[in-house]
């Protein structure tokens, strides 16, 4: 399943009209869609492009590890705060943190009925 978010008008549509959730090193932003898509800002400010790809290939496997629990219907944009050194496992807690937030995991029990 394809759930990379890629086209420029997405991109645009999110950042207009998302609702913004912020923790320690992100910021997601999300807005409702008809399909369930996940894109990744990261500046020039992150470092150079070995640093900054690092760094989306381990937001979309942090995303990947969330991607069976969350509701359907909605576009995402993460934004990595600038930092020295980036982690798995600070992106896993923080993405954890920012969807309980929000409130976009599905529940057990409705969890059959969007997948």
């Amino acid at each position: 399943m394809e759930y990379r978010l890629k086209r420029s008008e997405d991109f645009d549509r999110v950042f207009k009209k998302g609702t913004r959730v912020f923790s320690g090193s992100l910021t997601l932003i999300y807005c409702a869609a008809d399909s369930l898509k996940a894109g990744y800002a990261v500046g020039k400010k992150h470092g150079g492009s070995v640093k900054r790809n690092r760094v989306k290939r381990l937001l979309r496997e942090s995303f990947r590890s969330y991607l069976p629990r969350l509701k359907n219907g909605f576009f995402f944009v993460f934004i990595p705060k600038v930092k020295e050194e980036y982690s798995l496992k600070t992106f896993k807690n923080d993405m954890g943190y920012l969807f309980k937030k929000a409130g976009l995991i599905a529940d057990e029990k409705n969890r059959n009925l969007t997948h």
